[in-house]
């Protein structure tokens, strides 16, 4: 049965169309109480009292909670990418001594009923001394917590990586090119908010945690750490995600606070946050600002780039550590060669809510800049800018192609990729140059439209490790267990389907489990676009071993040589005609030794490289200052693609949220640091008036070496490249290379341009 390739329909949909689906909130039990949290209404301060006693007093308030009452927690660590220097700014799961941000909690409230809580969490008075904020990243660093830490300054960390000879590069240059580009702030913001249901059972002195996401046995380790448990006394179960983007599932104050309540109150506590609560608290990402400086020969081919980049990243540093900032500076020279290249990253904080990954952290902004700086060498040098990129494009015959720098603590070595012959195809089935005709005929007409590309490379199946277990019933069913957790994005069909193919049985009879920590000891959760590729090879090596075992048990019991053997629609069967047992008749056939069982466990030390391009073609309304989106394409290579429905929805799906990103969405703020932009009457997403219809060009002609089934991520190519795209094409259409050179190009940025083009 031939599953890899299929656009197979998805097996997790049936209780989502049935309306069956048990989401955070839907999670209940008796006589749960329930949290709220009191958040800071000042962006920074310092505390001087927190009143409490008008809210303990409410009838149905079960407790109110300060830092008093937690002061023996530790503050949250790192998950990924822990930099020396980085522990003390580290959040506390309720404010101590200074208040950082908008929306920091300060303290919790625990109802019987959670209008009630509200009620309480409202009659929380928090005394605080308000201190001027700091809002520029590109700024001077200032004193992150003056008495608590006094000299400690809000610049965490600085990422340098570098390679080449920078001076040679400068010295031979033709001409150098500079070019500064900002994105803003935003975030994921999926449909469902964070929430959690903590239940203790005093009878076997366990924990559960219901409605986790992502990584689920990192944060079981995590807390349990914080709060002194042994591991396996607490559990975290996983029910539907609407919705992860990088936000989703990691560890927050909330999880923490949800937990310890649990134990302490003997009652179990359920918190769900509102959307309000959700804009304020959960990680923003992006808003970072670059200042590029390329030396280039007369064709465009860059011969060295300088860059210095500043991350926002928030009042704390949280569980991602340093990972934005070290996927910048480690992918921004993308699919060119770049013979010199050296960066600093700049990690700053500010009073604004902390930032954390969302959906390609680091590459949606690195690119944007990128490719803006490839537009503008081309513009000073009166080329094409395709020729620019013709001319940088790193050949098929360096590949695999060593970087000379780390990302992730992994080298940079992009194991398989045809970059020219990508960008060839994209551009035949375009009919690119005739498009460029009719642009010039319709903008001769008046209309401002303009076509835009951007290249780009991903990362993606993040290690070191993923363990799959698999076990073949008497029915003939199998049962995957893993540790990887599914946010929507197709986890139990993708890997049913490589079992299917390798087992040779229907995909209806298989189940997958995932993200449940009771079932397997040990996970790394979905993140970095990492699932198909490293739970995937699982699923592949584990299948294998199955299928080895069945082969050489019916061997025995079909007195019959293993090579003589296969397996066909759930059997095995002797070649040519001969006798078969059905797979679910030797599984209980060994039902006394172990049965029908194996695990995979697959192993990397290196990330798979995905790489594409977008097209976009705009119009711009010169009245109303919208930008239209007439046509949109992504081409991009996934090495091999199990479900190539599947990819294509990630990819229409990652689009849509470069759109808002670079079009609408925007966290601002006042002169005081508060937000301006709280709900989604001032956070503006996309909705299908502006998010195109999408073309996908999926192509596999570059599998990856480094795993069994060449597969590579498909999670993140769809938002990559949309930021740089866009603003190629806004260039194109008002006929002004390098307008845009900040994210999102609002309409009262457009009509600034608009002004600032017509005197």
């Amino acid at each position: 049965m031939n599953y890899i390739g299929r656009s197979h329909k998805r097996l997790e949909d049936r209780p989502l169309l049935l309306g069956t689906g048990a989401f955070a909130a839907d999670c209940n039990w008796p006589g749960q109480v329930h949290m709220r949290v009191v958040r800071s209404p000042v962006a920074f301060g310092k505390i001087l009292g927190i009143e409490t006693t008008e809210a303990t007093q409410l009838e149905g308030v079960v407790a109110v909670w300060t830092i008093r009452d937690v002061d023996d927690l530790p503050p949250i660590d790192f998950r990924q990418m822990r930099a020396e220097g980085l522990v003390p700014y580290r959040q506390w799961i309720l404010a101590r001594d200074y208040v950082r941000y908008v929306g920091e909690p300060v303290a919790v409230v625990f109802a019987s009923d959670p209008y009630v809580a509200e009620d309480a969490a409202d009659l929380v008075f928090c005394d605080i001394e308000e201190l001027d904020a700091q809002l520029d990243a590109t700024a001077e660093p200032s004193l992150f917590m003056p008495d608590s830490h006094p000299g400690l300054l809000s610049e965490p960390a600085v990422i340098r990586r570098s390679y080449g000879d920078m001076d040679a590069a400068f010295s031979q240059a033709h001409r150098v090119v500079e070019l500064e580009a900002k994105v803003g702030r935003h975030t994921g913001v999926p449909m469902e908010t964070r929430g959690a249901l903590g239940v203790h059972d005093a009878n076997s002195d366990v924990l559960t945690v219901y409605g986790a996401a992502k990584v689920p046995h990192y944060n079981r380790d995590a807390i349990s750490k914080m709060l002194g448990l042994a591991p396996h006394k607490l559990q975290l179960s996983e029910g539907h995600v609407g919705g992860g983007f990088g936000i989703r599932g990691e560890l927050y104050p909330e999880d923490v606070l949800v937990c310890a309540a649990a134990l302490r109150l003997r009652r179990p506590v359920k918190w769900i946050e509102d959307r309000r609560e959700h804009l304020l608290a959960a990680n923003h990402s992006r808003d970072q600002t670059y200042r590029l400086r390329a030396a280039v020969d007369a064709r465009g081919f860059i011969l060295g780039l300088q860059a210095k980049f500043f991350t926002d990243q928030g009042a704390y540093v949280r569980t991602h550590g340093t990972t934005v900032t070290d996927l910048s500076a480690g992918l921004l020279p993308g699919p060119y060669v770049i013979p010199a290249y050296s960066v600093e990253g700049h990690i700053r904080l500010t009073n604004k809510t902390p930032a954390g990954t969302y959906r390609a952290p680091g590459r949606y902004e690195s690119t944007f800049a990128r490719e803006r700086l490839i537009e503008k060498i081309a513009a000073e040098l009166k080329l094409s800018s395709i020729d620019v990129r013709r001319v940088n494009l790193i050949p098929e015959s360096a590949m695999p192609f060593h970087r000379g720098i780390e990302a992730l603590g992994t080298h940079v070595v992009y194991d398989s990729g045809k970059y020219h012959d990508l960008l060839e195809r994209m551009l035949v089935h375009l009919d690119y140059d005739r498009l460029l005709e009719e642009a010039a005929a319709r903008r001769a007409k008046g209309e401002m439209v303009g076509l835009g590309i951007a290249y780009f490379v991903e990362k993606s199946g993040l290690g070191p490790d993923d363990l799959v277990r698999m076990s073949l019933d008497k029915s003939g069913a199998v049962e995957i267990v893993t540790g990887v957790a599914s946010v929507g994005q197709g986890v139990e069909t993708v890997l049913a389907q490589i079992c299917a193919e390798t087992l040779d049985i229907p995909i209806e009879r298989i189940t997958v489990v995932h993200g449940q920590t009771d079932r397997i000891e040990c996970g790394r959760g979905a993140f970095a676009s990492r699932v198909t590729v490293m739970a995937g090879s699982a699923v592949k090596i584990a299948s294998e071993a199955l299928r080895d075992r069945a082969v050489e048990a019916a061997a025995d019991l079909l007195q019959a040589a293993p090579d003589r053997l296969h397996l066909v629609d759930g059997a095995v069967a002797v070649r040519e005609g001969g006798a078969s047992i059905r797979l679910g008749e030797i599984a209980s056939q060994l039902g006394e030794t172990g049965g029908l069982k194996s695990e995979g466990w697959f192993r990397a030390d290196h990330m798979t490289y995905p790489y594409g391009i977008h097209f976009a073609q705009v119009k711009v309304d010169p009245l109303t200052c919208g930008v239209g989106i007439e046509r949109y394409l992504v081409a991009y290579d996934v090495g091999r693609a199990i479900n190539p429905m599947l990819v294509q929805g990630q990819i229409a799906g990652g689009v849509a949220q470069g759109v808002g990103g670079a079009l609408l969405e925007e966290f601002v703020y006042d002169g005081q640091g508060q937000p301006l932009a709280a709900s989604f009457a001032d956070y503006l997403l996309p909705t299908c008036h502006e998010v195109p219809d999408v073309e996908v060009l999926i192509r596999e002609d570059s599998p990856s070496p480094l795993n069994p089934l060449g597969v590579k991520g498909a999670g993140e190519g769809g938002i990559t490249g949309v930021g740089a795209a866009l603003a190629s094409a806004i260039d194109a259409a008002l006929q002004q290379p390098g307008a845009v050179n900040r994210l999102p190009m609002t309409p009262d940025r457009l009509h600034r341009i608009l002004h600032r083009r017509h005197g």
